[in-house]
Order: structure tokens, then C-alpha cells, then sequence
């Protein structure tokens, strides 16, 4: 049915990924290649300036390790992104071809309805179909 499906993944909550990567897997059938997808957001020059010598790479590093472990789990492909989150994922669906995005969200907060949550945004600009997991 699908024949590529990204799955965004915040490592804050590893569980929540594993769960939607399942989901992908599961909707998606052997022929379907699935991407999982970490963004980490951009951090302003001035602060990066005051961190220590290394930091953001073994960072980067890091959430690769952890994503590639999630994704072998269900034979998928693992990519980490710099960038805003939203404007990344809707992108990369794009440069992908996406038929599908599964994404977690979280019980929406006050401060949701003002700024609007990740995946908020990603269902109302994504060009291909959301699937939103509570």
C-alpha cells in the first residue's frame, strides 16, 4: 500500500518512537521502505560559542547510535537532521517521496495553542498523508 513511510522520532522519548516505527512497519508490509527520522534543533551561534570544544558532534553521534538501534529493530533506514523540526520533517517527506508520516504527539499543553506542536504543523503543511499517534 505504501511505499515509503518517514517516521519522525524524538529521542526525549525513545519509547513513543518505537511505538510509531511499529506502526510504520506494521501499515507499511515487506516491500515498504521505512525512514526514521531524528531532528536536532538548531542551537544559536553564541550559545554553541560558550559549549564545550566537541559537544554538538558527540551529541549528533549519539542520537545516530540510538536511532540506528530502534530502526534495526524493524529493518528500516535511520537519518539525523539539523534544522527546525517541522520545516525537516516536511522536507525530508519530500525529498523522500513519503506516502506516509507516523508521528507521536503528546496530550497538547497550553502553550500548544499558542505556538502549535511539531506535529501540528507537520499535519497541516505535510503534502502527503499524517498519521498522528496519541
Amino acid at each position: 500500500m505504501y511505499k515509503t513511510i518517514l517516521v519522525p522520532v524524538d529521542l526525549g522519548h525513545p519509547e513513543a518512537g518505537k511505538k510509531t516505527a511499529a506502526i510504520a512497519r506494521e501499515l507499511g508490509g515487506a516491500g515498504t521502505r521505512i525512514v526514521l527520522l531524528h531532528v536536532v534543533a538548531d542551537v544559536p551561534s553564541f550559545v554553541t560559542a560558550e559549549l564545550p570544544s566537541g559537544l554538538m558532534q558527540k551529541n549528533a553521534e549519539r542520537a545516530r547510535a540510538t536511532l540506528k538501534d530502534i530502526a534495526s529493530g524493524i529493518g528500516a533506514e535511520a537519518e539525523v537532521r539539523n534544522g527546525h523540526p517541522s520545516t525537516e520533517i516536511i522536507d525530508s517527506a519530500k525529498r523522500l517521496g513519503a506516502d506516509l508520516i507516523v508521528i507521536a504527539s503528546h496530550r497538547p499543553g497550553l502553550q500548544d495553542y499558542f505556538l502549535g506542536s511539531t506535529a501540528s504543523r507537520v499535519v497541516r503543511h505535510a503534502t502527503c498523508a499524517v498519521l498522528v499517534d496519541r
